[in-house]
């Protein structure tokens, strides 16, 4: 039974048995949130790495997988949304309005009840950064859209290191604050712990798997299917290829803005060393691993990606230089046997079948 036979079956199963499918995804929901209760805080340190690249890689997925376009530069947006927050909070422009003349702001830790609202701050930002570099960019194809995208992550990691007014130059912004929580009188510090940052990631990425499934099955998911498979055929048939494309453009960089946040606030520390083009070759490897076009592989090929050499390390102790060597070939391995990922599309699935079928 091929891909898009077995898909049909498990869909047919789920609409016959809906009481089990409730009851499954129940469970599911129930593991996920008692997991790192039995962890210890390495593995909820991991745990939570892997769903910040989980939620890189379905902002990525829908530049990539859906609309078809090659960003090579995707980090910028998830740095964007790190400076953001950190020069908004803890950065020389914050100190700027405490210390400045004339000003009778209360401290820093007034911050802290805005905290929520500045994922918009970080989301904004890097919508808006992918406004800008999408607009006179996407008429561009295919080598020469990933060549200018490339660019623009050098020149925001650069001028990261740069400006030191403002980002503090090589040396980095330290002193971020933690997200704090004030609801009906209740105070709670999210401070180190790994598992509230778990928990927020795992909202996070559930409401990002809703978005990009509702878009993906409107009129602007099928504008950049038609796009993804025959641009000029697209055009030809009425769809603003343009517009599409910085949809997906704004999207995916919204998106890496809100993981920057998060990642910020975790960290306690931005520095323009952890934006290189290595990051985004990183993400970028989880997309296709997982199977473009999928929002579950996606996710499954952060896991892969994030968790596998950390189990190896572990496992392994005497093999830790080696273990991204072992993981290189692991990935080469797959991409020859299963190259449409390991959870591919139905629609790309498809395609790679039509094509072997012509050879």
């Amino acid at each position: 039974m091929n891909i898009s036979g077995r898909a049909a079956s498990v869909g047919a199963w789920i609409r016959e048995h809906r009481g089990w499918a409730t009851i499954v995804v129940v469970a599911a929901l129930l593991v996920l949130v008692l997991v790192p209760l039995r962890l210890s805080p390495y593995s909820q340190s991991v745990l939570v790495d892997m769903l910040q690249y989980a939620l890189l890689a379905l902002g990525l997925n829908v530049v990539v997988g859906f609309a078809g376009l090659l960003d090579l530069g995707y980090v910028a947006f998830y740095a964007i949304g790190n400076y953001a927050f950190a020069i908004v909070t803890a950065g020389t422009f914050s100190k700027a309005l405490y210390f400045g003349a004339g000003t009778h702001l209360p401290p820093v830790p007034v911050w802290h009840d805005w905290m929520w609202l500045l994922l918009l701050v970080g989301l904004v930002a890097a919508m808006v950064a992918g406004v800008v570099l999408g607009a006179p960019t996407l008429r561009l194809r295919g080598d020469y859209l990933a060549i200018v995208t490339l660019g623009f992550g050098e020149i925001v990691r650069i001028a990261a290191r740069n400006f030191d007014s403002i980002t503090v130059g090589p040396r980095g912004i330290t002193s971020i604050p933690h997200p704090e929580l004030h609801l009906f009188g209740l105070h709670y510090s999210f401070g180190l712990d790994p598992r509230p940052y778990y928990y927020l990631l795992l909202v996070l990425c559930a409401l990002m798997i809703g978005v990009v499934t509702r878009l993906n099955r409107s009129r602007i998911g099928r504008a950049w299917v038609a796009i993804r498979e025959d641009e000029l055929a697209a055009a030809a048939m009425g769809v603003p290829t343009v517009r599409m494309k910085l949809w997906a453009f704004a999207i995916g960089a919204s998106t890496a803005g809100v993981a920057g946040v998060v990642n910020a606030s975790r960290v306690n520390f931005v520095s323009p060393d952890g934006f290189t083009l290595l990051t985004s070759i990183f993400i970028l490897s989880m997309v296709v691993l997982g199977g473009m076009g999928n929002v579950w592989g996606a996710i499954v090929g952060a896991a892969v990606i994030v968790v596998v050499p950390e189990v190896i390390r572990s496992a392994v102790p005497s093999f830790q230089q080696y273990r991204f060597l072992v993981f290189g070939a692991v990935l080469v391995i797959v991409m020859i046997f299963r190259p449409q990922g390991l959870i591919p599309s139905r629609r790309r699935a498809m395609e790679l079948e039509s094509a072997d079928a012509i050879l």
